[in-house]
């Protein structure tokens, strides 16, 4: 969930609309004919190997942004090095590109200024999103982090009225509501449980602002890269690499870098790019759950998902939390659930209907 999204709305926005992913295997005509029980095996490692990557994800994070063994108050380097990472990995694909399969779809990479000052106005909003993810994440246990920021389904329908002027049903309005209804219901257990801290609840809030504008600004800025989500999302993190150095200056990171006595340890630079791998690799592996399921399916399992791993949280590091805390939690994936079956059921239904105008239809999405 951190630097990741950007990769998962594009992956997301092309499975809507029926384009194809390079990085994801091609279905041919006999896949369909698969066996029903080769088909639903397929499908469960696939969905296991989602939860996995992405639990995974947020657990290494947690690890590196604030162990008391490591001890390292650097969440901006952190977010560097993952960055840079990503570009990098992309760029590694791109040139294995003439290898053959999987990777022969991808599109050739290289740096053009003109692009990236093009894409520089998305790349502030990535760089926030990311971010405030990743402090929101420092700043709150991992059991809460859903929902610190679970109010991102919230601003996509506050920014859509105020940006798009795209209206929203009375159903998806009252879905919200639980959402918002979960959200200060859990602000205050932690209160209650004196875990409580506003610098997280700030920065999750945040991040749910980022990841909505984070969206919006994506589909502006795709046709500056010909619609390519992979050459989109190595410009924005060749971007913030760049904009990320000014910032750990101003905090002064290197300073904090410089007396970290872990800066040598090749345990501490294993985790961060395993932290960096998991966080390319979710793009992908959400990909392939779009594919082999639906979008729609893929919402409800990263709902699941993140009930899984609140409870692994809780479990983990030995929590105690009341039922109120539990119910914020039920009230936070429920809300969503529900937003997400409603707008399914929304699109279904303007798609179905030869005499809905192509601008409504534009108007419902998942």
């Amino acid at each position: 969930m951190s630097r990741a999204q950007l990769t998962r709305t594009g992956i997301l926005r092309m499975a809507l609309g029926g384009g194809a992913d390079p990085l994801l295997p091609a279905e041919g005509g006999g896949g369909r004919r698969a066996p029903f029980l080769l088909r639903a095996l397929r499908i469960a490692v696939v969905v296991c190997l989602y939860w996995f990557t992405s639990i995974a994800m947020v657990f290494l994070n947690k690890y590196l942004l604030d162990s008391p063994s490591l001890r390292l108050d650097a969440p901006l380097f952190v977010t560097f090095f993952q960055c840079a990472l990503t570009a990098a990995l992309c760029l590694g694909l791109s040139l294995g590109a003439a290898c053959g399969p999987p990777c022969s779809g991808l599109p050739a990479l290289r740096l053009d200024p003109k692009v990236s000052r093009s894409v520089l106005p998305l790349s502030a909003v990535f760089i926030g999103m990311v971010t405030s993810n990743n402090l929101c994440l420092k700043h709150v246990g991992v059991a809460f982090y859903n929902v610190g920021r679970s109010l991102t389904t919230v601003f996509n329908v506050l920014l859509s009225y105020l940006l798009l002027k795209q209206t929203t049903s009375l159903y998806a309005l009252l879905a919200c509501g639980v959402i918002i209804g979960g959200f200060w219901l859990g602000v205050d257990q932690e209160g209650a449980e004196g875990t409580l801290s506003w610098t997280g609840i700030f920065f999750g809030i945040l991040a749910s602002l980022c990841v909505s504008l984070n969206a919006i600004y994506t589909k502006k800025v795709l046709p500056v890269v010909d619609g390519s989500i992979w050459r989109l999302t190595f410009y924005n993190n060749i971007n913030a690499c760049v904009l990320f150095f000014p910032l750990m200056v101003l905090l002064g990171e290197f300073r904090t870098l410089y007396h970290f006595d872990k800066l040598g340890s090749p345990s501490f630079w294993g985790m961060m790019t395993l932290g960096g791998v998991f966080g390319f690799a979710i793009g992908y592996v959400t990909g392939l759950q779009i594919k082999f399921t639906s979008p729609l399916t893929h919402n409800v399992s990263g709902t699941a998902k993140a009930c899984a791993q609140t409870v692994l949280a809780v479990i983990y590091f030995e929590e105690t939390k009341s039922f109120l805390w539990w119910t914020s939690n039920l009230m936070v994936l429920g809300g969503s659930f529900a937003y997400t079956w409603v707008k399914g059921l929304e699109m279904r239904k303007v798609q179905e209907d030869p005499n809905v105008k192509s601008s409504e239809r534009n108007e419902t999405g998942v």
